[in-house]
């Protein structure tokens, strides 16, 4: 008896969102042998006889590799040859009986893309081959450094209309086919920031055409301007939308620093967070704050396992002692500083911000104090893309399939005192997104909001050397306190900051609350970057 078939084929959009792809049986060409192929010789059968029906369908496991079934419908009980061609040169063959199905055939695609998977079965028996094919998109894809460009600015009519965004509403922003990003982008990245503001809030950015996410990309209070990086994927209509959750209108600025696109050819690969620079100590350039309007270079080709070619770096950089008011911007090496910002402070204020950059072609990048005083800088290096690496980005996650952006963790939820938000602690958060096998990740994507604060201190994020299981079965010795940051707070400020974690052996990803006082962590997931 033949197996059943599976559900009729749903939509391309809904088959995104779930993360399966399928061609049902009625594609199914079939043809006759020539005469004589038949066991003992018999004559040429008729291809409109047979009854053979090839339903294809897989699943996507990671951001480069899936698994896929056959299953051979009405196949009459004999052996058939089923040879699967994946669409980059490899196939897979295996014989199975008529009427039953191939499960479960993995495959790891050598490089994000657009692939046609092409199922052959043959029966010899009797002289009939048959043929299905499906259209596979991988979940990941890779990155594009770009020289960074103002793409939104309302202050200015620069994306949008000339106008503050309304207290609880979105603006539109356009991304594919905007400053040269190309059309069928999958993801962005901005520096988002919020300026003149009148009135608590947030802001939330997410692809067009997707529900409002409860996730938030950055905080604000009265008269704060705060920047926050995003990496957020782009809706089929090749928008975004940046939506201003608070009570006031406000204004808001994107600029785009890289896109990750299927045909691109930068990977990523994690570090340790490690410190390249730090004025106050002469970590990586003089000692001493960088003057006013003063911009110097940072070496990072060379340092820490980066290698020469590395296309560009990802960054926490941390601004702190600033004298007056002003902003920094990080560039690559070799150009004039553009009008954009990687991060805005004010006098005295510590505060952090992620940034992805291009690479100059002599392996370095500046920074600019735009400010008309000094102020201390530090820069922590947390990885690099470049054509050697092989992690592709995916905002879609593996055996969940739920796309991003989503809250991955909220402590405020959590009873008083729970260990997540220990003082002057550490809380190793289990990352894995399931369905994996054992298959690493090689970093996750998150923005991570602190709130509650009643003191000032900073946050760290680490890869915790253990397994769930030794900390379920006796907890072990803490692994070394980092001595890098990824963001930091003062007394009644809710302060957030895009964070690329590197996971441990075990999935693990620490989170150091390096304060006197206990906070509460906001864990929003926005993707992952997988190696397979």
């Amino acid at each position: 008896m033949s197996a059943p078939p599976p559900e009729s084929a749903p939509d391309e959009a809904a088959a995104a969102e779930s993360g399966t792809f399928r061609s049902p049986g009625a594609n199914t060409v079939r043809t006759a042998l020539p005469s004589g192929t038949a066991e003992g010789g018999s004559a040429q059968a008729s291809a409109g006889a047979s009854n053979l029906e090839l339903l294809i369908a897989g699943n996507i496991r990671t951001a480069r590799s899936v698994s896929f079934r056959v299953n051979l419908y009405h196949g009459e009980p004999v052996p058939h040859e089923v040879t699967i061609a994946w669409g980059d040169g490899t196939t897979h063959k295996a014989t199975v009986t008529g009427g039953q199905i191939l499960y479960d055939v993995r495959h790891t695609y050598p490089r994000p893309g657009d692939y046609t998977i092409s199922v052959t079965a043959t029966d010899s028996v009797n002289n009939v081959q048959a043929v299905n094919q499906v259209q596979f998109s991988t979940a990941g894809s890779f990155f594009v450094p770009h020289a960074p460009t103002r793409l939104l600015d309302t202050r200015a009519g620069v994306g949008a209309a000339k106008t503050k965004v309304g207290a609880y509403t979105p603006v539109r922003l356009k991304i594919a086919g905007n400053a040269k990003v190309p059309a069928g982008v999958a993801a962005v990245v901005l520096n988002v920031t919020v300026t003149n503001t009148t009135a608590a809030g947030h802001v939330s950015v997410y692809p067009s055409g997707r529900e409002r996410p409860e996730s938030s990309n950055l905080n604000y209070a009265t008269g704060q301007t705060v920047p926050n990086q995003v990496i957020v994927p782009v809706g089929k209509d090749g928008y975004i939308e940046l939506y201003n959750g608070g009570w006031n209108a406000v204004d808001l600025i994107a600029d785009v620093t890289g896109y990750f696109d299927r045909t691109a050819d930068d990977g990523y690969t994690s570090l340790n967070p490690a410190r390249f620079v730090d004025t106050r100590e002469g970590l990586g350039t003089t000692r001493g704050q960088v003057a006013g309007q003063g911009t110097f270079g940072v070496q990072i080709t060379g340092r820490s396992g980066i290698p020469a070619g590395a296309t560009a770096v990802a960054l926490n950089v941390t601004v702190t002692n600033p004298r007056e008011a002003g902003h920094l911007t990080v560039f690559p090496s070799g150009q004039t500083a553009p009008s954009t910002s990687s991060l805005n402070f004010t006098p005295g204020q510590t505060v952090a911000n992620s940034v992805i950059v291009p690479v100059g072609a002599d392996g370095k990048i500046n920074v600019r104090n735009g400010a008309w005083a000094g102020t201390d800088v530090i820069i922590d290096v947390v990885g690099y893309y470049g054509a050697g690496s092989k992690a592709a980005f995916t905002s879609t996650t593996p055996g969940i399939w739920k796309g991003a952006p989503w809250r991955l963790r909220d402590s405020r939820r959590l009873p008083p005192g729970s260990w997540f938000c220990l003082a002057g602690g550490y809380y190793p958060m289990n990352m894995d997104s399931g369905n994996r096998d054992g298959l690493p990740i090689e970093a996750y994507v998150l923005n991570v909001t602190i709130a509650g604060t009643t003191g000032a201190g900073h946050l760290s994020v680490a890869p915790d050397p253990y397994s769930q299981d030794a900390y379920h079965n006796g907890r072990p010795v803490p692994p070394p306190r980092p001595t890098t940051s990824a963001l930091n707070w003062v007394a009644g400020k809710d302060v957030s900051n895009l964070v690329q974690a590197k996971p441990g052996p075990h999935e693990l990803v620490d989170f150091w609350n390096q304060s006197s006082r206990e906070v509460h962590y906001i864990i929003d997931w926005f993707g992952e970057y997988d190696a397979y």
